[in-house]
């Protein structure tokens, strides 16, 4: 359940978020993940 992301988005649906805030934490959560396969190409 937590790989398919229901948990998260649970928590996110519990409270508003402002567009603004939402388009702020997606780029966030892109570049995190972009990283993470990044790593995975190179030590993978």
């Amino acid at each position: 359940m937590q790989r398919e992301g229901i948990f998260k988005e649970m928590k996110m649906r519990s409270h508003f978020e402002k567009p603004s805030q939402r388009k702020l934490r997606e780029k966030a959560e892109n570049i995190r993940r972009s990283r993470k396969n990044a790593r995975r190409k190179i030590f993978g």
